[in-house]
Parts: C-alpha cells; structure tokens; sequence
C-alpha cells in the first residue's frame, strides 16, 4: 500500500497560500489580504485572504481549505460512485484575481488534493488542479509566455503533461451556451493518482508554484498601459462570461457549495463589480472584435504537435 501522507500536502498548501499571497501584495503595492478564518460545522474549516481596491488589483482572493466529512456531496459521486458510503477529506487552495486595468488578465489557479477512505480498504485518492488566463485585450506574446511556463512545468515531470493538460483545459473552461473558450486557457488536471503519491505530489506543488512565474511578468508589463471608459465597460462585460460560467458549469464551486462550505469564501471567485447587456457585438476590425476571432477559441499557442 502506497505511503499517503495528507498533512505532508496540508503544510504544502498553507505555504503557497502564504507565499502567492506575499507575491500578489508586493506586485499591488498598496494593498494587502485580510484574513477571514472560517469553521465548517460538519468538519474542517479553512483561511480566506482578500485584497481589495488595490492599485493594481481591483479584487484577488486566495483561499485556503481543508473541510471532511462522513458522506460525500451529491457532485462527487456523480462524478465518482465508488466514493459511496466512505468518508472524505478535501484540501486545496484556490485564487481568483481580477485587476483594475483592463489590459491585464483575469486570472484563475487552483491546487487540490481529495482522499476517501472506508474501514478495511485502500484509501482512494487524487490531485488535481491547473491555472488558466481570460485577457480582455490581449497581447500574444503574454499569451505565448503563460503558456511556455506551463509546458516548461509539465515537461519536468512528462512531455506528455502539457498538451493532454492543455487540451483538458480548452475543453473544461468553455462555455457551451456561447461557444467560446473562457479565455487563452493553460493547465487543467484532476484525478491525477500515477505514477504514485509522492510524483503526483511533486507534480500538483509544481503547478502551484509555477502560477506566479506565469501570471506577474504579465501583470508588470501591462499595468502602467492607458485605458479608456470604454475599455473599462468591456471589461465588465466580459466578466460577466467569468460569472456565467462558475455558477453553470464549474465543478468547484458546486462541490464547495453542496459539501457546505463557506459561500462568501466559494464565491469570492465573482468579480466586485460586472455588467451583461442585450445582444452585444462587437465593432468590425476593433481591438473587442479581435479578442473574438484570434482568442475565444482553442489554439496551438506554442506552435507544437499538440
């Protein structure tokens, strides 16, 4: 039987928290996370650290949980019968950073680790997670950069990570009532139990740490660029495809809200401020219409075999 050592990953990911939400605040440079610490009834709890009204960031959570229990939520065993009648453990930190200036991304990353183990049987458990980007105006060479950085990731551990993984996350994140990807993508992976524990362990603490690498050269090259009242609307109203697809599609933020989790922590995800309007289009040749043609679709960004 495999060595599964939990709070080897619990430690693990109370340090990213700390060390992404260090890195965040210095790249915001006037404001910082508050801490929210939170308890879940039924077990487990968690730390909730949200900067607000930043120079930088208009809103960036980043959540830390760990909440068990003696029955799973509806979502998982839909998704994995065989976790019926076992009791369950899950820990993970998830972010969610939406800046001020419509130049930089959106952005999202999340780590996780599951276990469900029943008297007399072998514990069933897996990693999972990955980071993806939603530019509103777009800059390729930013899009290529957060894409090498997760090939660069993925190929430490198997050349065969990166396009599976990227393709995983082309398809999870988009959104099928407006045939569009949410944004440029990058890594998604769950269920990941090989080669081991301590490879996959490896593997989902690389990914987490790579986010920062990805996203803040991004952010440092595109926060000082001028932006107009009409780029800003755009802005909102693409947020509201973020809005859209994690309360319809996001499994997430389902399996957080029916395992009972902290809802304030679970939609921290949502943008402070958004905006939908009726039938939408953008003008022919504009920077908005480019965003459309080049990037809500799923692309070699790296010009590999995918």
């Amino acid at each position: 039987m495999q060595n599964v050592d939990k709070h080897q990953v619990k430690a693990f990911l109370m340090a990213l928290q700390d060390s992404i939400c260090a890195e965040l605040a210095a790249a915001d440079g006037v404001s910082v996370f508050v801490e929210e610490r939170w308890d879940r009834a039924e077990g487990g709890g968690g730390r909730s650290r949200v900067l607000t009204q930043g120079a930088v960031f208009e809103q960036a959570g980043v959540n830390f949980s760990h909440v068990f229990g003696d029955k799973m939520p509806a979502s998982a065993t839909a998704h994995r019968p065989e976790l019926a009648g076992r009791k369950f453990e899950a820990m993970g930190v998830s972010l969610v950073i939406h800046p001020l200036n419509p130049h930089i991304p959106t952005s999202h990353a999340n780590v996780r680790f599951f276990i469900a183990e029943k008297a007399g049987e072998a514990p069933v458990w897996w990693f999972g997670g990955g980071f993806d980007l939603t530019p509103f105006y777009p800059v390729e060479a930013d899009v290529v950069h957060w894409h090498q950085v997760a090939k660069d990731c993925c190929d430490r551990f198997d050349t065969a990570y990166y396009p599976k993984y990227k393709t995983w996350c082309d398809e999870y994140f988009y959104l099928k009532h407006r045939n569009e990807t949410r944004g440029v993508g990058g890594l998604f992976f769950d269920d990941l139990n090989e080669p081991g524990f301590e490879q996959s362990f490896a593997f989902m603490a690389a990914v987490g740490e790579a986010f920062t690498k990805a996203y803040l050269p991004i952010v440092q090259r595109n926060k000082h660029k001028a932006y107009s009242e009409a780029e800003r609307q755009f802005q909102l109203y693409r947020r509201g495809r973020y809005v859209e697809f994690n309360l319809v599609f996001d499994r997430g933020t389902l399996f957080g809200l029916q395992s009972g989790g902290r809802t304030e922590s679970i939609l921290m995800s949502m943008p402070p401020l958004v905006r939908w309007q009726y039938g939408y289009q953008p003008e022919a040749g504009s920077a908005e219409a480019r965003l459309y043609e080049r990037y809500l679709q799923p692309q070699d960004w790296l010009g590999i075999q995918q």
